[in-house]
């Protein structure tokens, strides 16, 4: 475990990176905190983003304009 004075030196060397560079230790940091990566679900996603693209692609009507979009949204959230 580290002490405070370690921590705050640690966070201090990390602000000092890069903005490429703390986005990418940001990342890692986030990730992290996950836990392992389940390969499974990762196929899942693939699957289910492959699926969604050809549907769009067989169907372009199913899209929306991003001003419908937006439109939807705020109906929804001033519950319409």
């Amino acid at each position: 475990m580290m002490t405070t004075a370690e921590l705050e030196t640690l966070r201090a060397e990390a602000l000092a990176l890069s903005e490429a560079e703390r986005a990418r230790l940001a990342s890692d940091l986030v990730a992290s905190l996950d836990g392992p990566a389940d390969s499974d679900l990762a196929k899942a996603w693939d699957l289910e983003i492959c699926r969604r693209l050809n549907e769009i692609e067989a169907n372009p009507a199913l899209t929306l304009e991003p001003e419908q979009v937006l439109a939807q949204a705020r109906q929804r959230i001033q519950g319409e």
